[in-house]
Protein backbone atom coordinates (compact mmCIF):
# COMPACT_ATOMS: atom_id res chain seq x y z
CA UNK A 1 0.00 0.00 0.00
CA UNK A 2 1.19 3.21 -0.82
CA UNK A 3 1.72 5.71 1.31
CA UNK A 4 -0.67 8.41 0.08
CA UNK A 5 -3.27 6.24 0.15
CA UNK A 6 -3.10 4.68 3.53
CA UNK A 7 -6.32 6.05 5.97
CA UNK A 8 -4.69 8.79 8.46
CA UNK A 9 -6.30 9.99 11.27
CA UNK A 10 -5.95 12.43 14.61
CA UNK A 11 -6.69 11.63 18.35
CA UNK A 12 -6.92 14.39 20.88
CA UNK A 13 -6.60 13.84 24.44
CA UNK A 14 -7.37 15.94 27.41
CA UNK A 15 -7.12 14.53 31.01
CA UNK A 16 -5.30 14.74 34.67
CA UNK A 17 -1.54 14.33 34.35
CA UNK A 18 -0.53 10.79 35.40
CA UNK A 19 2.01 8.33 34.96
CA UNK A 20 1.83 5.55 31.72
CA UNK A 21 -1.19 8.56 29.44
CA UNK A 22 1.62 8.19 26.46
CA UNK A 23 2.46 4.50 26.97
CA UNK A 24 -1.05 3.56 26.67
CA UNK A 25 -2.23 5.32 24.08
CA UNK A 26 0.74 4.23 22.20
CA UNK A 27 0.07 0.52 22.83
CA UNK A 28 -3.45 1.07 22.07
CA UNK A 29 -2.61 2.17 18.58
CA UNK A 30 0.67 -0.52 17.91
CA UNK A 31 -2.42 -3.38 18.93
CA UNK A 32 -4.37 -2.04 15.85
CA UNK A 33 -1.61 -2.28 13.07
CA UNK A 34 -0.95 1.95 13.09
CA UNK A 35 1.88 4.02 13.02
CA UNK A 36 2.17 7.00 14.63
CA UNK A 37 3.29 10.07 12.03
CA UNK A 38 3.01 12.65 14.56
CA UNK A 39 2.79 13.36 18.00
CA UNK A 40 2.48 16.33 20.15
CA UNK A 41 2.05 16.54 24.05
CA UNK A 42 1.78 19.22 26.71
CA UNK A 43 1.20 19.32 30.34
CA UNK A 44 -0.64 22.68 32.02
CA UNK A 45 1.91 22.97 35.37
CA UNK A 46 -1.01 25.48 37.00
CA UNK A 47 -3.36 22.53 36.67
CA UNK A 48 -1.94 19.42 36.25
CA UNK A 49 -3.47 18.65 33.40
CA UNK A 50 -2.31 16.90 30.24
CA UNK A 51 -3.12 17.17 26.66
CA UNK A 52 -1.80 15.22 23.49
CA UNK A 53 -2.37 15.32 19.52
CA UNK A 54 -1.42 12.16 17.86
CA UNK A 55 -1.62 11.63 14.21
CA UNK A 56 -1.86 8.17 13.02
CA UNK A 57 -2.29 6.23 9.85
CA UNK A 58 -2.79 2.37 8.77
CA UNK A 59 0.31 -0.25 7.95
CA UNK A 60 -0.81 -3.42 6.48
CA UNK A 61 -4.39 -3.28 7.18
CA UNK A 62 -7.41 -1.31 7.37
CA UNK A 63 -8.14 0.76 10.91
CA UNK A 64 -11.47 0.69 12.43
CA UNK A 65 -13.45 3.44 11.80
CA UNK A 66 -13.18 6.51 14.29
CA UNK A 67 -16.85 5.13 16.30
CA UNK A 68 -14.94 1.85 16.62
CA UNK A 69 -12.06 3.21 17.77
CA UNK A 70 -13.86 4.91 20.19
CA UNK A 71 -15.68 2.29 21.32
CA UNK A 72 -12.28 0.45 21.90
CA UNK A 73 -10.61 3.52 23.24
CA UNK A 74 -13.44 3.95 26.10
CA UNK A 75 -11.44 1.80 28.74
CA UNK A 76 -7.91 3.58 28.82
CA UNK A 77 -9.97 6.73 28.40
CA UNK A 78 -12.30 5.89 31.49
CA UNK A 79 -8.76 4.52 33.28
CA UNK A 80 -7.12 8.27 32.54
CA UNK A 81 -10.39 10.76 32.77
CA UNK A 82 -10.25 11.33 29.56
CA UNK A 83 -11.88 13.23 27.15
CA UNK A 84 -10.87 12.39 23.84
CA UNK A 85 -11.65 12.76 20.15
CA UNK A 86 -10.54 10.21 16.83
CA UNK A 87 -10.69 12.46 13.87
CA UNK A 88 -10.55 10.86 10.00
CA UNK A 89 -8.21 12.46 8.11
CA UNK A 90 -10.14 12.09 4.80
CA UNK A 91 -13.22 13.49 6.33
CA UNK A 92 -13.11 17.32 5.65
CA UNK A 93 -14.46 19.66 8.35
CA UNK A 94 -17.87 21.65 7.46
CA UNK A 95 -17.89 25.11 7.69
CA UNK A 96 -20.21 27.69 7.68
CA UNK A 97 -19.20 31.48 7.21
CA UNK A 98 -20.51 34.33 8.22
CA UNK A 99 -19.79 38.31 6.98
CA UNK A 100 -21.24 41.72 7.03
CA UNK A 101 -19.75 44.60 5.49
CA UNK A 102 -16.27 43.85 5.29
CA UNK A 103 -14.77 41.81 2.87
CA UNK A 104 -11.46 41.15 3.48
CA UNK A 105 -11.31 38.01 5.92
CA UNK A 106 -13.91 36.31 3.92
CA UNK A 107 -12.20 36.89 0.25
CA UNK A 108 -8.49 35.47 2.11
CA UNK A 109 -10.38 32.90 3.74
CA UNK A 110 -12.29 31.55 0.36
CA UNK A 111 -9.38 32.06 -1.55
CA UNK A 112 -7.70 30.17 0.45
CA UNK A 113 -10.48 27.33 0.77
CA UNK A 114 -10.01 27.41 -3.25
CA UNK A 115 -6.61 26.98 -3.71
CA UNK A 116 -6.25 24.04 -1.42
CA UNK A 117 -4.73 25.83 1.14
CA UNK A 118 -7.26 25.29 3.64
CA UNK A 119 -8.66 21.91 4.40
CA UNK A 120 -12.24 22.13 4.85
CA UNK A 121 -15.61 22.08 3.25
CA UNK A 122 -17.11 25.08 3.42
CA UNK A 123 -21.12 24.91 2.76
CA UNK A 124 -22.05 28.45 2.59
CA UNK A 125 -22.23 32.20 3.46
CA UNK A 126 -24.62 33.48 5.69
CA UNK A 127 -25.07 37.46 6.00
CA UNK A 128 -27.28 39.93 7.29
CA UNK A 129 -26.57 42.24 4.47
CA UNK A 130 -26.01 41.60 0.37
CA UNK A 131 -22.96 42.80 0.02
CA UNK A 132 -21.09 39.71 -0.34
CA UNK A 133 -23.49 37.80 -1.89
CA UNK A 134 -21.62 38.24 -6.18
CA UNK A 135 -18.47 37.14 -4.34
CA UNK A 136 -19.52 34.07 -3.16
CA UNK A 137 -21.89 33.14 -5.75
CA UNK A 138 -18.46 33.41 -8.11
CA UNK A 139 -16.97 30.54 -5.83
CA UNK A 140 -20.19 28.24 -6.34
CA UNK A 141 -20.97 28.32 -3.38
CA UNK A 142 -24.77 29.51 -1.75
CA UNK A 143 -25.85 32.93 0.22
CA UNK A 144 -28.22 33.06 3.01
CA UNK A 145 -29.19 36.52 3.11
CA UNK A 146 -30.73 36.49 6.73
CA UNK A 147 -31.48 40.69 7.87
CA UNK A 148 -31.03 41.41 11.34
CA UNK A 149 -33.19 43.82 13.60
CA UNK A 150 -33.92 44.29 16.98
CA UNK A 151 -37.03 42.26 16.10
CA UNK A 152 -36.15 39.69 14.22
CA UNK A 153 -32.81 37.96 15.88
CA UNK A 154 -34.19 35.56 17.59
CA UNK A 155 -35.85 34.37 14.50
CA UNK A 156 -33.08 35.30 12.63
CA UNK A 157 -30.74 32.98 14.79
CA UNK A 158 -33.17 30.16 14.33
CA UNK A 159 -32.59 30.08 10.56
CA UNK A 160 -29.02 30.11 11.29
CA UNK A 161 -29.16 27.20 13.38
CA UNK A 162 -31.58 25.16 11.02
CA UNK A 163 -28.78 25.60 8.63
CA UNK A 164 -25.84 24.95 10.59
CA UNK A 165 -28.16 21.61 11.26
CA UNK A 166 -29.36 20.44 7.68
CA UNK A 167 -25.50 21.39 5.74
CA UNK A 168 -23.96 19.23 9.33
CA UNK A 169 -21.88 22.54 10.16
CA UNK A 170 -19.32 21.92 12.37
CA UNK A 171 -17.76 25.35 12.66
CA UNK A 172 -19.20 28.59 12.16
CA UNK A 173 -16.49 30.93 11.40
CA UNK A 174 -17.69 34.88 11.64
CA UNK A 175 -15.68 36.67 8.88
CA UNK A 176 -16.17 39.83 10.03
CA UNK A 177 -20.14 39.41 11.16
CA UNK A 178 -20.77 42.47 12.96
CA UNK A 179 -23.84 41.03 14.99
CA UNK A 180 -23.25 40.16 18.47
CA UNK A 181 -24.72 36.54 19.35
CA UNK A 182 -27.31 35.62 21.96
CA UNK A 183 -26.33 33.40 24.73
CA UNK A 184 -28.75 30.65 23.65
CA UNK A 185 -26.82 30.46 20.41
CA UNK A 186 -23.17 30.42 22.14
CA UNK A 187 -24.12 27.79 24.18
CA UNK A 188 -25.77 25.47 21.17
CA UNK A 189 -21.98 25.79 19.63
CA UNK A 190 -20.25 25.92 21.79
CA UNK A 191 -16.30 25.77 21.01
CA UNK A 192 -18.18 25.58 17.43
CA UNK A 193 -17.71 29.44 16.68
CA UNK A 194 -14.47 31.70 15.97
CA UNK A 195 -14.64 35.09 15.55
CA UNK A 196 -12.21 38.18 14.52
CA UNK A 197 -11.47 41.30 15.59
CA UNK A 198 -8.61 43.82 16.13
CA UNK A 199 -6.18 43.60 19.05
CA UNK A 200 -7.82 47.17 20.53
CA UNK A 201 -10.36 45.81 22.62
CA UNK A 202 -11.07 46.08 25.09
CA UNK A 203 -9.23 49.53 25.22
CA UNK A 204 -10.85 50.79 21.99
CA UNK A 205 -14.56 49.84 21.46
CA UNK A 206 -17.42 51.07 19.35
CA UNK A 207 -16.91 53.19 15.96
CA UNK A 208 -13.53 54.45 14.15
CA UNK A 209 -11.55 52.36 16.60
CA UNK A 210 -8.23 52.70 14.40
CA UNK A 211 -8.81 56.50 14.34
CA UNK A 212 -8.94 56.24 18.54
CA UNK A 213 -5.41 53.94 18.80
CA UNK A 214 -4.05 56.65 16.35
CA UNK A 215 -4.92 59.27 18.54
CA UNK A 216 -3.23 57.44 21.34
CA UNK A 217 -0.46 56.70 19.47
CA UNK A 218 -0.16 53.20 20.19
CA UNK A 219 3.05 51.38 18.68
CA UNK A 220 1.47 48.07 18.20
CA UNK A 221 -1.28 46.60 15.79
CA UNK A 222 -3.19 43.33 15.38
CA UNK A 223 -5.68 40.74 15.89
CA UNK A 224 -7.18 38.16 17.95
CA UNK A 225 -8.99 35.36 17.02
CA UNK A 226 -10.83 33.17 19.50
CA UNK A 227 -13.87 31.06 19.98
CA UNK A 228 -17.21 32.68 20.95
CA UNK A 229 -18.47 32.82 24.32
CA UNK A 230 -21.50 34.38 26.54
CA UNK A 231 -19.18 37.01 27.38
CA UNK A 232 -18.38 39.30 24.62
CA UNK A 233 -14.83 39.02 22.81
CA UNK A 234 -13.31 37.66 26.06
CA UNK A 235 -13.46 33.74 24.70
CA UNK A 236 -11.16 31.46 24.59
CA UNK A 237 -7.60 32.66 22.80
CA UNK A 238 -6.65 30.90 19.35
CA UNK A 239 -4.05 33.14 17.98
CA UNK A 240 -2.97 36.74 17.58
CA UNK A 241 -0.98 39.05 15.08
CA UNK A 242 1.09 41.74 16.01
CA UNK A 243 2.82 44.74 13.96
CA UNK A 244 5.10 47.17 15.22
CA UNK A 245 4.00 50.73 14.25
CA UNK A 246 5.18 54.33 14.82
CA UNK A 247 4.34 57.78 14.36
CA UNK A 248 4.82 57.57 10.36
CA UNK A 249 1.93 56.08 10.48
CA UNK A 250 -1.48 57.17 9.07
CA UNK A 251 -4.95 56.24 10.34
CA UNK A 252 -5.18 54.40 6.81
CA UNK A 253 -2.10 52.70 7.40
CA UNK A 254 -3.48 51.32 10.55
CA UNK A 255 -6.63 49.96 8.87
CA UNK A 256 -4.78 48.17 6.35
CA UNK A 257 -2.41 46.70 8.59
CA UNK A 258 -5.16 45.50 11.23
CA UNK A 259 -6.86 44.53 8.00
CA UNK A 260 -3.78 42.30 7.46
CA UNK A 261 -3.67 40.96 10.22
CA UNK A 262 -7.25 39.77 10.85
CA UNK A 263 -6.82 38.13 7.52
CA UNK A 264 -3.98 35.78 8.80
CA UNK A 265 -5.05 35.62 12.17
CA UNK A 266 -8.41 34.10 11.20
CA UNK A 267 -7.44 32.00 8.64
CA UNK A 268 -4.90 30.24 10.95
CA UNK A 269 -7.53 29.69 13.31
CA UNK A 270 -9.96 28.50 11.24
CA UNK A 271 -7.04 25.97 9.46
CA UNK A 272 -5.82 24.62 12.75
CA UNK A 273 -9.71 24.36 14.21
CA UNK A 274 -9.73 22.08 10.77
CA UNK A 275 -6.78 19.97 11.65
CA UNK A 276 -7.79 19.51 14.88
CA UNK A 277 -5.08 20.94 16.70
CA UNK A 278 -6.93 23.16 19.28
CA UNK A 279 -8.14 21.55 22.26
CA UNK A 280 -9.89 24.04 24.89
CA UNK A 281 -8.39 24.29 28.37
CA UNK A 282 -10.97 25.98 30.75
CA UNK A 283 -10.79 29.59 29.26
CA UNK A 284 -7.85 29.33 26.84
CA UNK A 285 -6.57 26.96 24.10
CA UNK A 286 -3.37 24.66 23.53
CA UNK A 287 -2.88 25.01 20.08
CA UNK A 288 -0.30 22.08 18.32
CA UNK A 289 1.07 24.15 15.34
Amino acid sequence: MSTSSRSKFVLTVSCPEANGIVRAVSEFLFQRGATICDAAQHRDPVIDRFFMRVEFEEVEEDLPETDKLDRDFSEIARQFDMQWAFFDQAEKTRVLLAVSHHTHCLNDILHRWDSGVLPAEIVGVVSNHKDMEKMTQWYGLPYYYLPSTGDNKQQQEKEILKIIEEGKVELFALARYMQILSADMCEALKGRIINIHHSFLPGFKGADPYRQAYMRGVKVIGATAHYVTTDLDEGPIIEQTVEKIDHNFDIDDLVQIGRDAECSAFARAVKWHCEHRIILNGNKTVVFR
